[in-house]
């Protein structure tokens, strides 16, 4: 198959356990891109946190694509152009805001700019969040009131147990008007209805004259699962997710041995 597009979870697919970008890694894309193939950063990171990545691999340049937040945000890197865009309904942050409040040790996250907007207590797990995007934490007083933009989502953070115990409350309350699933054990993603990875990039698709079945999508966690199922050729890192693992056509090395290098090498040359 002559395979046309290449789209990439980053955290524990593109990048190393360090959150590093490897070099021969990074040549390879770059070759493929001069080879006229297009590559695509799908994450659930917010916009800032895409960008450094995608400045390293001349994403610009190339003509590349960045979905951010999981899919409720299309960029097209050479012109700005931002091509789809969804965000939550306003009036479902309160109600959100209130039941998370009373589970113990959780935060709710969002992003503004350069920033990620902590709404109950900075935790591990928005540490974490942090560190991921490199992006700087601030402490909102009144988190409800200070969203008076578009959020393409909210993020809840915390122990694994206790966003266990959350996420049927909320699946059962906004069924109708949200997509609430977890992306690793600690983050509880709060989308637009409809939203993830796979439906966007049918919709980006649709919009350069492309079909699944000349796409390569690779991922690791439980928010790949979408493109993966999709994509003409769907690729699990050695370190995903058993479940993961098992919707994929490919299993590739992990994300420590560069994974995707051996996807390029193995398909794309």
């Amino acid at each position: 198959m002559d395979y046309q597009m290449l789209v990439l979870d980053l955290d524990g697919t593109l990048t190393n356990s360090r959150k590093e970008l490897t070099e021969p890694t990074k040549q390879a894309l770059i070759e493929i891109q001069e080879e006229g193939k297009k590559v695509v950063l799908a994450s659930g990171r917010p916009i800032n946190g895409i960008v450094p990545l995608a400045e390293k691999l001349n994403l610009s340049k190339y003509g590349g694509y960045m979905l951010s937040f999981n899919g409720a945000r299309i960029t097209q890197c050479s012109t700005g152009e931002i091509i789809y865009n969804r965000t939550l309904p306003a009036d479902v942050i309160a109600p959100i805001y209130e039941i998370t409040s009373t589970y113990p040790g959780l935060d709710i996250l969002t992003y503004d700019g350069n920033q990620i907007l902590s709404g109950i207590a900075s935790n591990e797990y928005t540490e974490k969040e942090s560190f991921i995007n490199k992006m700087e934490i601030v402490q909102v007083p009144d988190f409800v009131s200070r969203l008076t933009f578009p959020v393409n989502k909210l993020l809840i953070a915390g122990e694994p147990s206790i966003l266990e115990e959350l996420m049927p409350h909320l699946q059962q309350k906004f069924h109708k008007l949200l997509n609430i699933y977890r992306s690793e054990p600690f983050f509880l993603e709060i989308m637009p209805q409809n939203i993830d990875k796979a439906y966007s990039l049918q919709k980006l698709l649709n919009s350069i004259g492309l079909t699944a079945d000349s796409m390569i999508c690779c991922g690791d966690g439980f928010n790949d699962i979408s493109m993966i199922e999709y994509a003409g050729l769907g690729v699990a890192m050695e370190n995903a997710q058993p479940i993961v693992k098992e919707t994929a056509d490919f299993i590739t090395k992990s994300n420590d041995e560069d994974g995707i290098l051996h996807v390029i090498n193995t398909f794309l040359r």
